[in-house]
């Protein structure tokens, strides 16, 4: 009797320590393993996980639980993670749902406590180096599991029979072998056990995939592959060698000359589809082809899947993970998730086409796909180190990612919802768009020109924009604005400008194709006009608030005392503005001077429109307004 109660004591005891480390399980606890698993594997693009930063706001690549409890979403794609996976760590997670490892280095086995996390529902481990069997700990929860292209050998765990909620098992490109389990599975909507080493039949549960999800298996066979054998050929036994002579001594030699001539016939159609087929895969594989823009299909149909095409054409296999991110970016996606985003096309500049990137993740980037870019890589990679350090002003965008190569050069920012300032000032006021008010105005011009003086003060004081226009001015959901597309020109050589950007050139441009920091006032001087008038600078006939040459135009009004027809009738209906928009004006002018030596510097322009926002602020809140409000 006293060893049953010693039994019953110590499954208590046992009991009591399981529930006190489930309770035990908590953010710090989660922090710990995470800091263990990035110590213990190196790592190219560096974390920023510390002891003493929050995991759940800070941490580059981690989610966690709504209440901020626990972690629930590790993706650490392509961060140069290098050497096998540390056991004890990510398997520590108990809450983590998904985790994604995909386009590292990693090498040897999975660990089992990693592919046992019950609460895990997705995995992506493809394109690395993982070896040895897959687990057979697979936990039960799994909804998508992907392996693919890695080395891994041995057969298909039959556990995976049993995971019922799975919808995707991807297990192309490896070394398994023996034969396909029968893998009764509702949910599976997507198969790939292509290129490996798998034999026998396809079982008759998984015949409905197509014959793309088990090609390069040598000896798998049935629907929808070539049918099997029913029975196995029996040996032709050998002729007597005096049967084959006589064979041969009752042939003509006719006879004999018609066999020779046919079997080159036959060896010469055969090196004829030899070269077509290896002309054709050439042909198919240059990287302008349509071929190689169809790999990573969109998400998308229709427009987006087109977009995403085109971006995605000049990118060839074996340069798919070469995305650069700078540090401190937190976003956590590599060139194959953004080949496969669906896109839609924001719009076509001078410099190329910008693109809004929807990852399947549901994370939104801007990608802009250069055009004529004459520098070489070198000078390239250069540029984009300058222009990721100067453009971290609160009013510029910037620059988060970029990929190279000789036919395609990407370019990776933040998606800034509300738009352009193009759109605010010209878009369809008919789609129910409200009028920017003065003081909006004012604050969009400020923000703009703060991001042009922060720009112009690094680099020593020689950064050029280059490219200042209102389609490159972006507004916040704050209403603040974001310059974007800085430091570009110097990648395109001389500029040959686009008939409808003169508006925005200086006449030294014009003339020398070279633009400088004063260019760049003038440029902004443009800008004001078109804030304050509601005229676009472009050459476009069909639209009737077009000017080509907004500063002449506006010279030749002012010039006959009119200057109140210059304003945007927008403007007008706000009483109490019009000195504020001529002091506005005043500044504009400065700024488009013929003469570049008589135009401000950037600094100053700030400082002028800074006294004008105090003094509009001001007249909003005068004694005589405060009296009225208080007697109503």
């Amino acid at each position: 009797m006293w060893h049953l109660r010693l039994i019953a004591i110590f499954s208590a005891i046992l009991f009591s320590t399981h529930l006190h480390c489930v309770r035990g399980a908590d953010l710090n606890s989660d922090k710990q393993a995470l800091l263990a698993f990035a110590t213990s594997l190196p790592h190219g693009r560096k974390l920023n996980w510390t002891s003493t930063t929050p995991v759940c706001t800070s941490w580059v690549g981690i989610t966690c639980t709504p209440n901020g409890k626990r972690v629930r979403e590790v993706r650490l794609p392509a961060i140069g993670l290098f050497g096998p996976i540390p056991g004890g760590t990510l398997g520590k997670l108990d809450a983590l749902e998904v985790l994604s490892l995909r386009s590292n280095r990693l090498t040897i086995n999975l660990p089992p406590d990693i592919a046992s996390i019950p609460s895990l529902h997705s995995l992506y481990l493809q394109h690395n180096n993982l070896s040895g069997i897959i687990p057979t700990t697979l936990s039960s929860s799994l909804t998508f599991l992907d392996l693919s292209y890695n080395s891994f050998s041995g057969e298909i765990p039959m556990k995976v029979q049993d995971i019922t909620e799975l919808t995707a098992l991807l297990l192309q490109n490896n070394s398994l072998s023996g034969p396909i389990p029968d893998l009764r599975l509702p949910k599976l909507k997507h198969l790939d056990l292509s290129n490996n080493n798998l034999s026998g039949p396809i079982p008759p549960s998984l015949q409905k995939f197509p014959a793309s999800s088990f090609l390069g298996n040598a000896f798998l066979c049935g629907f929808p592959l070539e049918p099997c054998s029913g029975t196995t050929p029996s040996p032709i036994s050998p002729s007597p060698p005096n049967a084959q002579k006589s064979i041969w001594k009752r042939l003509s030699r006719r006879v004999i000359i018609a066999i020779a001539a046919g079997a080159g016939a036959v060896v010469l159609l055969l090196i004829i589809i030899i070269l077509v087929c290896i002309f054709k895969r050439k042909k198919d594989t240059d990287p302008g082809t349509a071929s190689s823009s169809s790999k990573g299909k969109a998400i998308a149909g229709g427009r987006a899947e087109k977009s995403k095409a085109e971006y995605s054409s000049g990118i060839q296999e074996a340069e798919r993970n070469k995305l650069f991110f700078f540090e401190g970016c937190s976003y956590n996606f590599d060139l194959e998730d953004l080949l496969r985003a669906s896109a839609e096309v924001l719009g076509k500049g001078s410099y190329g086409t910008t693109y809004k990137a929807v990852l399947e993740d549901g994370t939104t980037v801007v990608v802009k796909r250069l055009k004529e870019v004459v520098a070489g890589k070198k000078d390239f990679e250069q540029q984009m180190e300058l222009i990721a350090k100067v453009g971290q002003h609160q009013n510029t965008v910037p620059l988060r990612a970029y990929y190279y190569s000789k036919d395609e050069k990407l370019l990776v920012y933040d998606y800034v919802p509300l738009g352009s300032l193009s759109t605010a000032l010209h878009g369809n006021k008919t789609a129910g768009r409200n009028p920017l008010d003065w003081e909006t105005r004012v604050k969009i011009a400020l923000g703009t020109a703060r991001g042009m003086a922060d720009l112009h003060a690094e680099g020593g004081g020689k950064f050029i924009h280059g490219n200042i226009k209102s389609n490159n001015v972006l507004i916040s959901q704050e209403l603040t604005a974001c310059v974007t597309e800085f430091g570009l020109a110097q990648l395109m050589g001389p500029p040959h400008v686009h008939p409808r950007l003169i508006g925005y050139r200086s006449p030294e441009v014009l003339e020398t194709k070279k633009p400088t920091q004063k260019s760049d006032v003038y440029s902004f001087g443009v800008l004001l006009l078109e804030m304050l008038t509601g005229k676009s600078p472009l050459r476009s006939p069909s639209r009737g608030d077009s000017i080509e040459h907004l500063p002449r135009w506006v010279q030749s009004v002012v010039r006959e005392e009119w200057t109140s027809e210059v304003f945007d009738v927008d403007l007008l209906r706000h009483p109490n503005v019009e000195d504020e928009m001529v002091q506005m004006l005043q500044v504009a002018m400065a700024c488009v001077a013929v003469v570049p030596d008589e135009r401000p510097r950037m600094e100053e322009v700030v400082r002028r429109i800074e006294e004008i926002r105090n003094s509009y602020s001001e007249t909003k809140t005068s004694p005589e307004d405060n009296l009225r409000e208080g007697t109503l």
